[in-house]
């Protein structure tokens, strides 16, 4: 019979550089469960839940090629916080589902649950520690809309539905520091590695 992995929750604000330090921890070999990627996954064209979305918000939401409109739904759930509480009921769930079975099937010594809301939901029960990617708001700001070419605006709004930073920073078991520079995280992350790995096999 299996046991349970160890798991490491990666979490951290839009822009604040989490999928970059996802990427490190991948090239050493350890398995990465992608919220995001669920949240896609759930909502694919065929499944119940993209019927349940169209029945109560019709075609507004659906594009010409039957699959989510992600835009129109996200103005819709930031400008109406009883539509937002309605999705999130019906996602989180079947989210949660996916990323369990994923947990399951993982081989290396620990495995990463990457999620961008891992403490504003259930999902930080499932794991053992929690790694925070942590930049000031400020430096979210400009590498979210540089990257992602929105206006500060709707990032700020982003954010605004996301747990305060000072909140996090207290939740959180160990904090990476990303305002360093990028070529620094390679070898941060092999440090949180060898904790991680420590932790997995049971010597702390």
């Amino acid at each position: 019979m299996s046991t349970k992995p160890y798991i490491v929750g990666l979490t951290g604000g839009i822009g604040s550089g989490k999928s970059t330090v996802a990427r490190a921890f991948i090239d050493l070999g350890i398995e990465v469960v992608d919220a995001d990627h669920a949240s896609r996954k759930i909502v694919e064209r065929g499944k119940p839940a993209l019927k349940f979305i169209a029945d109560r918000f019709g075609g507004r939401v659906i594009k010409k090629d039957g699959g989510l409109n992600r835009a129109a739904m996200r103005k819709i759930i930031f400008s109406q916080p009883e539509e937002k509480f309605w999705l999130e009921s019906l996602l989180h769930p079947l989210i949660a589902e996916w990323i369990v079975d994923k947990i399951r099937s993982a081989t290396s010594a620990y495995v990463m649950l990457e999620s961008p809301l891992l403490m504003e939901t259930q999902q930080h029960k499932l794991v053992d520690s929690l790694l925070l990617v942590d930049v000031p708001e400020e430096l979210q700001l400009k590498r979210a809309s540089e990257r992602d070419h929105q206006s500060l605006e709707n990032i700020q709004s982003i954010i605004k539905t996301q747990m305060k930073r000072s909140e996090k920073l207290n939740r959180a078991t160990y904090i990476f520091d990303n305002t360093l520079p990028k070529s620094s995280i390679p070898s941060r992350v092999a440090t949180f590695h060898e904790t991680f790995l420590s932790l997995a096999s049971g010597k702390n």
